[in-house]
């Protein structure tokens, strides 16, 4: 069974769309899957666009449509931890959606009928993914321009295992920043995927891990460059941690 690889943005898988050897492109609810071989693992890579109803979508069709043994999510999120830098990265632990409300039915952030606030990743998968993304980082150098991680402020860049949170929001104010971090303390970062694909694979009892690469403080400068980010940073951040990922791959 292939291995799903999925990301928001096309910018953000483009080197793993260079690297695949492709066999098939399926074209399906306006989308491409592309089926092939990358670094020797059969996997199927697609860009599910923005928000948790489109990630949700290609993640139900990854599941149901190919058959995919598990789902891993990689792309840029807005740091929430002040600790948090420009170019560390992030592997999810506990996915929360915090625009998720139906009280006073049931608490805030459970998703109704399912009792959870949160969907828990694999974790021993996230020790892998930990392991890939310190050898990565250890050898940034090799993947960029001496002059390359400078220019958007990558100095140190670090990887932790915590919690993410989803909506259908782009952070970009204070206000935003307070309240998810009231609500949802201990949260390391904010996007708009993670969250969805985490229901989706929790309900086909199917393996979830989140890869994502910090491209700002979801602050009010947090669209300066973003798409370059994903293109030249984020992009290549997903290529070599996946290619060292399946490289001690035997589960």
């Amino acid at each position: 069974m292939p291995i799903g690889i999925m990301s928001a943005m096309r910018e953000e898988i483009e080197t793993l769309i260079h690297e695949l050897e492709v066999t098939e492109k399926v074209v399906r609810g306006m989308r491409s899957y592309y089926l092939g071989k990358l670094w020797g693992k059969e996997v199927v890579l697609v860009f599910s666009r923005w928000g948790k109803v489109a990630s949700a979508t290609t993640a139900t069709h990854m599941i149901t449509d190919f058959e995919v043994s598990e789902i891993l999510f990689t792309g840029v999120a807005g740091a929430l931890d002040a600790k948090l830098e420009i170019g560390d990265v992030v592997i999810g632990d506990c996915m929360y959606q915090h625009d998720m409300d139906a009280s006073p039915l049931v608490e805030p952030f459970e998703v109704p009928l399912l009792g959870r606030k949160y969907f828990e990743t694999n974790p021993m998968r996230n020790q892998m993914l930990l392991k890939a993304t310190s050898m990565f980082l250890k050898d940034l150098k090799i993947h960029f321009k001496s002059d390359e991680p400078d220019r958007f402020g990558i100095t140190q860049p670090k990887n932790l295992l915590g919690s993410v949170a989803s909506g259908d929001q782009f952070i970009s104010k204070k206000s935003q920043i307070e309240k998810i971090g009231s609500d949802l303390p201990g949260v390391l970062c904010v996007e708009m995927e993670g969250a969805a694909v985490a229901q989706v694979c929790y309900e086909y009892k199917i393996p979830f891990n989140i890869v994502r690469t910090i491209s700002d403080k979801a602050n009010d400068n947090s669209h300066i460059d973003f798409p370059r980010f994903a293109t030249e940073v984020a992009s290549r951040y997903a290529s070599g941690i996946i290619k060292n990922y399946f490289s001690s791959y035997s589960i």
